[in-house]
């Protein structure tokens, strides 16, 4: 190990130990590349920050191991009319602070999600009123139909009335303007464990809930979260046995983690599809080389991007085969996902004849915005990126950047091109219909299509997606609509990338899917 690899493992271990002076085999250590950027569960709609947060609050219907659905906070829910639905709450829970839980706190979190500064309308957005029936039962009435409700709201937490209310946290906190609350560095969730340290971008310490409703199936007392954003300080530290869990491990490191004496590498399918979006809506782009109007208005310029976007290369020299490319924004496992759809082909000469017939022969200069410390690889695949573009006579000023600083920056839509990442919560293709593809208002549709695309039949069949019960005629109107999306290219899909974390043997844990990381199912021998 190199000398400055030592020392940064070292540094790493000292914040770990301020904690955990001796080793207690029921404290797990995780480290992640990047971190949760608040506690405030309706602050940023973002696997880590929901998957951190998910293990404190909790929402009123949750998720099995195989991803079903599962009773949470509601013991039972059930369609009353074609727009109410009604759920019965859990008695008996309490919030950490001893607060009873009640379907006052139910209304509240779901109008806080609607709330200037969320991050979480989309899930909301077609909810017409939410009401108490009584103190443990409540209906939400929807706009229209919505058969995958329970699906939808599986991602809003719960939080406390009278929390929120005592500590001036009434509205999410708002990532787009860095503006803090209280919920930013505190909790006080139902979930199966307390928050009992918050040093942002250094160590989170999570404890287990005593007075927890449910069963908590692992032996964890304690959880020490760390994030390291070095590659090879993550992989030695936990080969060296200061970390007991960490991810992603990078594609180039699997086979060194397995062949590990104390560790292996847990990899599989994510339903996550990355993609690059470009603003479709200013009348000239923000960060170009063109004046007076906007290149990316222009099919034949998104087209030529798309085709000239070697994905084979990519997922052969970048993601050493550990993708899938990919023709829409949902993938295999998603319901609705299309398995027939197939990619612009890769073509650098028809790329340059499009260019050319938009009278960009010459290409421009574009800034392209990408983290590079929230998806497998990302900084790398941005740079392969601007590498293919470059062959099309496009400059790329690619400006990579950690996810604390990257966020903030593209949810204000201040970005001309960019990448995201999306995995469905509600494994179903409306969710990404409703959040990416749909015409941006300001109720929460659209509300991470943040280059404003918007093809009115593509809205008109979002809505009526979300309200078809027939599944063939459902499905169908998602084919169509997807196809129009693809016609318009809308946005450049990429590839779903593959899970890969690195586990101690003597640690046992479930893998989800969505890339959520549950303490509750983690034991340590």
């Amino acid at each position: 190990m190199k000398f400055q690899q030592k020392t940064a493992v070292a540094l790493v271990l000292y914040a770990l130990a301020a904690t955990n002076l001796v080793a207690n085999a029921q404290t797990i250590r995780i480290a992640n590349q990047g971190d949760a950027l608040s506690m405030d569960p309706h602050s940023l709609n973002e696997s880590l920050q929901l998957s951190t947060t998910g293990n404190v609050y909790e929402p009123l219907v949750g998720r099995n191991k195989d991803l079903s659905l599962a009773p949470a906070l509601a013991t039972a829910w059930k369609q009353t009319a074609p727009t109410v639905w009604q759920f019965e709450l859990r008695r008996g829970v309490q919030f950490h602070d001893g607060t009873p839980f009640t379907a006052d706190d139910v209304l509240f979190s779901f109008a806080r999600t609607q709330a200037d500064g969320s991050d979480m309308k989309s899930y909301t957005n077609d909810f017409k009123e939410v009401r108490k029936i009584n103190d443990f039962l409540v209906e939400i009435e929807t706009k229209t139909p919505f058969p995958i409700l329970p699906d939808v709201i599986s991602q809003v937490a719960m939080m406390s009335k009278k929390w929120c209310e005592t500590n001036q946290a009434l509205t999410p906190v708002d990532r787009r303007k860095g503006i803090e609350n209280a919920a930013s560095f505190r909790a006080n969730g139902t979930g199966p464990f307390r928050l009992r340290e918050r040093q942002p971008n250094v160590r989170t310490v999570f404890t287990r809930n005593g007075t927890y409703w449910g069963k908590i199936e692992g032996n964890v007392a304690e959880v020490i979260f760390t994030p390291i954003g070095n590659d090879a300080t993550r992989v030695a530290a936990l080969l060296s046995g200061e970390v007991d869990v960490m991810e992603p491990v990078p594609v180039q490191d699997i086979e060194r983690v397995n062949n590990g004496a104390n560790t292996r590498a847990i990899t599989g399918p994510e339903l996550r599809t990355i993609f690059l979006g470009m603003d479709q809506k200013r009348d000239e782009l923000l960060y170009s080389s063109v004046k007076g109007k906007n290149p990316f208005k222009d099919k034949r310029v998104r087209q030529a991007f798309y085709q000239a976007i070697d994905i084979d290369g990519i997922k052969k020299t970048v993601m050493r085969g550990a993708s899938n490319p990919s023709a829409l924004l949902v993938g295999p496992g998603i319901n609705g996902f299309q398995p027939e759809a197939k990619r612009l082909p890769y073509d650098v000469e028809a790329a340059k004849k499009l260019m050319a017939e938009a009278g960009y022969a010459s290409g421009f200069e574009v800034s392209m915005n990408c983290p590079n410390d929230r998806y497998v690889n990302d900084g790398r695949i941005c740079q392969a990126v601007a590498a293919n573009l470059a062959r099309i006579n496009v400059k790329i000023n690619l400006q990579a950047e950690t996810k604390g600083t990257y966020f903030p920056k593209i949810l204000r839509r201040d970005t001309s091109f960019y990448m995201l990442g999306w995995t469905p919560s509600t494994y179903d293709a409306h969710n990404a219909l409703n959040a990416l593809m749909a015409c941006v208002d300001d109720k929460g549709a659209g509300q991470f299509n943040l280059g404003a695309y918007c093809n009115p039949k593509v809205n008109e069949l979002t809505k009526k997606i979300q309200a078809e019960t027939d599944k063939a005629r459902r499905n169908a109107m998602i084919k169509e609509a997807f196809d129009l999306h693809a016609a318009d290219v809308g946005h450049l899909p990429l590839h779903q990338q593959a899970l890969a974390w690195g586990v101690s043997k003597n640690v046992k844990l479930v893998q989800l899917a969505d890339n959520y990381m549950p303490f509750k199912w983690m034991s340590k021998n």
